[in-house]
Protein backbone atom coordinates (compact mmCIF):
# COMPACT_ATOMS: atom_id res chain seq x y z
CA UNK A 1 0.00 0.00 0.00
CA UNK A 2 1.59 3.65 -0.88
CA UNK A 3 1.13 5.83 2.31
CA UNK A 4 3.52 8.73 1.23
CA UNK A 5 0.87 11.14 0.09
CA UNK A 6 1.55 13.93 2.56
CA UNK A 7 -2.13 15.21 2.20
CA UNK A 8 -4.17 11.38 2.73
CA UNK A 9 -4.30 9.98 5.99
CA UNK A 10 -7.77 7.61 4.50
CA UNK A 11 -5.14 4.67 4.87
CA UNK A 12 -5.51 5.34 8.82
CA UNK A 13 -8.86 3.44 8.16
CA UNK A 14 -7.59 -0.33 7.23
CA UNK A 15 -7.81 -2.86 9.85
CA UNK A 16 -5.05 -5.65 9.92
CA UNK A 17 -8.09 -8.76 10.05
CA UNK A 18 -8.64 -9.12 6.37
CA UNK A 19 -11.55 -11.56 7.32
CA UNK A 20 -13.46 -8.19 9.31
CA UNK A 21 -11.98 -6.28 6.29
CA UNK A 22 -14.36 -8.88 3.77
CA UNK A 23 -17.29 -9.16 5.68
CA UNK A 24 -17.23 -5.32 6.42
CA UNK A 25 -16.51 -5.26 1.98
CA UNK A 26 -19.48 -7.48 1.67
CA UNK A 27 -22.29 -5.63 4.37
CA UNK A 28 -21.79 -2.56 2.10
CA UNK A 29 -21.60 -4.30 -1.28
CA UNK A 30 -24.93 -5.84 -0.68
CA UNK A 31 -26.80 -2.03 -0.72
CA UNK A 32 -26.08 -2.17 -4.45
CA UNK A 33 -29.05 -2.33 -6.15
CA UNK A 34 -28.13 -1.69 -10.20
CA UNK A 35 -30.09 1.00 -10.66
CA UNK A 36 -28.11 2.63 -13.20
CA UNK A 37 -25.66 0.03 -14.17
CA UNK A 38 -22.57 1.01 -13.55
CA UNK A 39 -20.36 0.68 -9.49
CA UNK A 40 -18.01 2.93 -8.13
CA UNK A 41 -15.46 1.11 -5.64
CA UNK A 42 -14.47 3.53 -3.40
CA UNK A 43 -11.68 2.26 -0.98
CA UNK A 44 -9.71 4.49 0.76
CA UNK A 45 -7.02 3.17 -1.91
CA UNK A 46 -6.06 0.95 -4.98
CA UNK A 47 -8.19 -1.78 -6.35
CA UNK A 48 -5.05 -4.20 -6.10
CA UNK A 49 -5.33 -3.67 -2.53
CA UNK A 50 -8.49 -5.29 -1.73
CA UNK A 51 -8.29 -9.26 -1.30
CA UNK A 52 -9.24 -12.25 -3.83
CA UNK A 53 -12.23 -12.62 -1.61
CA UNK A 54 -13.17 -8.94 -2.14
CA UNK A 55 -12.70 -8.78 -5.36
CA UNK A 56 -14.70 -11.67 -6.28
CA UNK A 57 -17.92 -10.36 -4.02
CA UNK A 58 -17.75 -7.58 -6.57
CA UNK A 59 -17.93 -10.10 -9.68
CA UNK A 60 -21.18 -11.65 -8.20
CA UNK A 61 -22.62 -8.73 -6.91
CA UNK A 62 -22.24 -7.00 -9.87
CA UNK A 63 -23.53 -10.20 -12.21
CA UNK A 64 -26.63 -10.59 -9.68
CA UNK A 65 -27.72 -6.59 -9.84
CA UNK A 66 -27.29 -6.21 -13.72
CA UNK A 67 -23.96 -3.88 -13.50
CA UNK A 68 -22.14 -3.61 -16.35
CA UNK A 69 -19.65 -1.09 -15.37
CA UNK A 70 -17.70 -0.63 -12.37
CA UNK A 71 -15.14 2.27 -11.38
CA UNK A 72 -12.31 1.34 -9.77
CA UNK A 73 -9.16 3.55 -8.67
CA UNK A 74 -5.13 2.80 -8.61
CA UNK A 75 -1.96 4.66 -7.69
CA UNK A 76 0.18 4.52 -10.61
CA UNK A 77 2.69 2.16 -9.45
CA UNK A 78 0.53 -0.23 -10.38
CA UNK A 79 -0.54 0.50 -13.55
CA UNK A 80 1.18 -2.80 -15.12
CA UNK A 81 -1.58 -4.59 -13.50
CA UNK A 82 -4.58 -3.65 -15.33
CA UNK A 83 -4.68 -5.56 -18.05
CA UNK A 84 -4.42 -8.18 -15.98
CA UNK A 85 -7.54 -7.16 -13.71
CA UNK A 86 -9.71 -6.42 -16.91
CA UNK A 87 -9.36 -10.29 -17.91
CA UNK A 88 -10.14 -10.97 -14.03
CA UNK A 89 -13.52 -9.17 -14.69
CA UNK A 90 -14.17 -10.24 -18.17
CA UNK A 91 -17.84 -9.64 -19.13
CA UNK A 92 -17.62 -6.38 -17.23
CA UNK A 93 -15.94 -2.79 -18.77
CA UNK A 94 -13.74 -1.29 -16.27
CA UNK A 95 -13.14 2.71 -15.90
CA UNK A 96 -9.73 3.16 -13.81
CA UNK A 97 -9.21 5.73 -11.83
CA UNK A 98 -6.06 7.89 -10.93
CA UNK A 99 -5.24 9.52 -8.00
CA UNK A 100 -3.06 12.17 -10.23
CA UNK A 101 -3.86 15.30 -8.23
CA UNK A 102 -2.03 17.78 -10.42
CA UNK A 103 -0.26 17.81 -13.72
CA UNK A 104 2.65 19.73 -12.35
CA UNK A 105 4.87 17.16 -11.77
CA UNK A 106 7.05 19.50 -9.69
CA UNK A 107 4.07 20.25 -7.09
CA UNK A 108 2.55 16.77 -7.26
CA UNK A 109 6.28 15.40 -6.24
CA UNK A 110 8.15 17.93 -4.30
CA UNK A 111 4.93 18.72 -2.38
CA UNK A 112 2.49 16.11 -2.41
CA UNK A 113 4.78 13.05 -2.75
CA UNK A 114 2.49 11.42 -5.14
CA UNK A 115 5.01 8.75 -6.77
CA UNK A 116 4.35 9.04 -9.93
CA UNK A 117 7.78 9.63 -11.96
CA UNK A 118 6.19 10.54 -15.55
CA UNK A 119 5.63 13.77 -16.50
CA UNK A 120 3.78 13.47 -20.20
CA UNK A 121 0.10 13.28 -19.82
CA UNK A 122 -0.11 10.93 -23.30
CA UNK A 123 2.08 8.79 -20.89
CA UNK A 124 0.56 9.09 -17.23
CA UNK A 125 -2.99 8.31 -18.75
CA UNK A 126 -2.26 5.19 -20.42
CA UNK A 127 -4.23 2.37 -19.27
CA UNK A 128 -6.81 4.91 -17.29
CA UNK A 129 -9.87 6.45 -18.38
CA UNK A 130 -10.80 8.64 -15.71
CA UNK A 131 -8.47 11.16 -13.23
CA UNK A 132 -8.60 12.40 -9.67
CA UNK A 133 -7.51 16.29 -9.23
CA UNK A 134 -6.93 18.06 -5.92
CA UNK A 135 -7.44 21.50 -5.41
CA UNK A 136 -7.27 24.38 -2.31
CA UNK A 137 -3.85 23.93 -1.68
CA UNK A 138 -1.09 26.75 -0.90
CA UNK A 139 1.18 26.95 -4.01
CA UNK A 140 -1.74 26.63 -6.12
CA UNK A 141 -3.49 29.30 -8.36
CA UNK A 142 -6.56 30.05 -10.50
CA UNK A 143 -4.16 29.29 -13.81
CA UNK A 144 -3.25 26.32 -12.39
CA UNK A 145 -6.18 24.77 -11.25
CA UNK A 146 -7.65 25.52 -14.65
CA UNK A 147 -5.06 24.15 -16.51
CA UNK A 148 -5.15 21.02 -15.22
CA UNK A 149 -8.94 20.68 -15.60
CA UNK A 150 -8.35 21.21 -19.44
CA UNK A 151 -5.36 18.98 -19.24
CA UNK A 152 -7.65 16.62 -17.85
CA UNK A 153 -10.44 17.07 -19.79
CA UNK A 154 -8.18 16.72 -22.82
CA UNK A 155 -6.61 13.16 -21.45
CA UNK A 156 -8.84 11.52 -19.73
CA UNK A 157 -12.94 10.69 -20.24
CA UNK A 158 -13.92 12.11 -16.91
CA UNK A 159 -12.38 13.82 -14.36
CA UNK A 160 -13.16 14.70 -10.59
CA UNK A 161 -12.28 17.37 -8.87
CA UNK A 162 -11.73 16.90 -5.17
CA UNK A 163 -11.53 19.89 -2.99
CA UNK A 164 -8.82 19.67 0.13
CA UNK A 165 -10.61 18.98 3.66
CA UNK A 166 -9.29 19.37 7.16
CA UNK A 167 -8.23 16.00 8.18
CA UNK A 168 -5.10 14.67 10.18
CA UNK A 169 -2.26 15.36 7.67
CA UNK A 170 -0.32 18.62 8.55
CA UNK A 171 -1.53 19.63 4.69
CA UNK A 172 -4.13 21.93 5.33
CA UNK A 173 -7.24 23.60 2.76
CA UNK A 174 -5.85 27.19 1.63
CA UNK A 175 -9.24 29.13 1.71
CA UNK A 176 -7.90 31.70 -0.86
CA UNK A 177 -7.60 29.14 -3.33
CA UNK A 178 -10.60 27.34 -2.57
CA UNK A 179 -12.50 31.08 -2.85
CA UNK A 180 -10.88 31.11 -6.20
CA UNK A 181 -12.29 27.77 -7.48
CA UNK A 182 -15.50 28.35 -6.16
CA UNK A 183 -15.71 31.54 -7.58
CA UNK A 184 -14.28 31.16 -11.18
CA UNK A 185 -13.98 27.80 -12.13
CA UNK A 186 -17.33 25.85 -9.94
CA UNK A 187 -19.83 28.31 -11.94
CA UNK A 188 -17.83 27.17 -15.16
CA UNK A 189 -17.60 23.30 -14.98
CA UNK A 190 -20.57 22.36 -12.45
CA UNK A 191 -22.66 21.71 -15.47
CA UNK A 192 -20.03 19.46 -17.13
CA UNK A 193 -21.28 15.98 -17.68
CA UNK A 194 -17.76 14.52 -17.75
CA UNK A 195 -16.88 16.73 -14.43
CA UNK A 196 -17.38 16.17 -10.83
CA UNK A 197 -16.70 18.47 -8.59
CA UNK A 198 -16.53 17.49 -4.68
CA UNK A 199 -16.71 20.30 -2.58
CA UNK A 200 -16.65 18.38 0.21
CA UNK A 201 -14.79 14.84 1.12
CA UNK A 202 -18.20 13.44 1.77
CA UNK A 203 -20.36 14.57 -1.61
CA UNK A 204 -19.98 11.32 -3.38
CA UNK A 205 -22.30 10.14 -0.46
CA UNK A 206 -19.59 7.90 1.77
CA UNK A 207 -17.56 8.53 4.60
CA UNK A 208 -18.30 11.12 7.12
Amino acid sequence: MYRKCTFCDYHLDSCPDQTENDRLNARVLSHVTGEYGELEVINSGSVFELSETTREIIRRVCAEKGVSIIHFESHYLYRDRIEALRREFDGFELKMKLGLETFDAAFRENVLHKGIPDTDPAVISRGFQEVNLLFGLSGQTLASMERDMEQGLACFERICVNIMCPNSTPVRPDERVIGAFAAELYPRYKENARVDILMKNTDFGVGD
